[in-house]
């Protein structure tokens, strides 16, 4: 598949990793913390080299130079206690609640039921992709491509936002888990950091052309509906190269670019990671 490392100037401009530090529990301890202690956020840590790192008892992946990710899903509520086990002995500690957001629910009534269910027909496949989904996403090794920042991945209006849910004929459906960048068909993506191309399937039920990026730690990118895939699984990518183009494919009303995030079995927002755009 072609691959070009061009990338549209505006969008190479505005890498940035934001930095929000964090309480520690004491003034001298080498440990840091940074992003949104939030529903849906990340939080980015650095430890002491060769620290154990635990949340509620669960050892983290902690790079070789003490780096670690955590997320928070949409509707936690529950305070985390987060450990770091230093190399001298001590430990540090720090618990975490996330924040609440309000997120938008809509009610749509009166809908044909066979616009909000599936066919019977094509539950196998469904089930078949989200096998492949799941197995593309067990990748774990310490790459920290995340380190690098974030950077928009497509140019375009935002029409969709993480969190969001519809009721539809009163069944409330699965809320929705990315950021929608509504763009031309054929418009380019990038991607918006370094890592792993660990799934590239053109034609998924739900999602059609479907990318996903591994960007070390479990910490994995989905690219959705898309048009065309430019890149191959196995393939090494850098932020800001040319994965894919926008399209409307798999269950899509228009041509758009869906765009999501997991840590481990955590969905996170991938807007909370983005610098603001320039322009309206």
């Amino acid at each position: 598949m072609n691959r070009s490392t061009a990338a549209p100037p505006r969008l190479l401009l505005i890498s940035l990793l934001f930095w929000i530090p964090l309480a520690s529990s004491s003034s001298d301890d080498p440990v840091r913390l940074d992003g949104d202690i939030v529903q849906g956020g990340l939080v980015f840590g650095k430890a002491p080299a060769g620290s154990l790192v635990t949340v509620d008892g669960e050892e983290l992946m902690v790079s070789s130079g003490g780096h670690f990710v955590l997320g928070f899903g949409r509707d936690e509520t529950a305070e985390r206690q987060l450990e770091v086990h230093k190399p001298d002995g001590r430990t540090w500690r720090q618990s975490l609640r996330p924040e609440q957001r309000e997120f938008d629910i809509q009610r749509i009534d009166g809908l044909d039921q066979a616009h909000v269910s599936p066919p019977p027909a094509v539950l196998q496949r469904i089930r078949d992709d989200a096998r492949l989904t799941r197995l593309a996403r067990e990748r774990r090794d310490q790459r920290t491509d995340w380190l690098e920042g974030w950077i928009w991945p497509a140019e375009g209006r935002i029409t969709g936002v993480y969190g969001s849910q519809r009721i539809l004929n009163g069944e409330p459906r699965a809320p929705h888990w990315g950021l929608d960048i509504a763009a031309p068909t054929g418009t380019a993506v990038i991607a918006p950091a370094g890592g792993i191309i660990t799934l590239a399937e053109p034609d998924l039920y739900f999602s059609g052309g479907t990318l996903f990026i591994d960007h070390g730690h479990g910490l994995v990118s989905a690219f959705l509906h898309l048009s065309e895939l430019l890149v191959d699984e196995g393939q090494r990518v850098e932020q800001g190269d040319l994965i894919g183009r926008i399209g409307a494919t798999g269950r899509a009303t228009g041509p758009h670019l869906d765009w999501r995030i997991n840590i481990g079995d955590r969905r996170v927002d991938p807007k909370l990671l983005l610098p603001p755009r320039e322009g309206p």
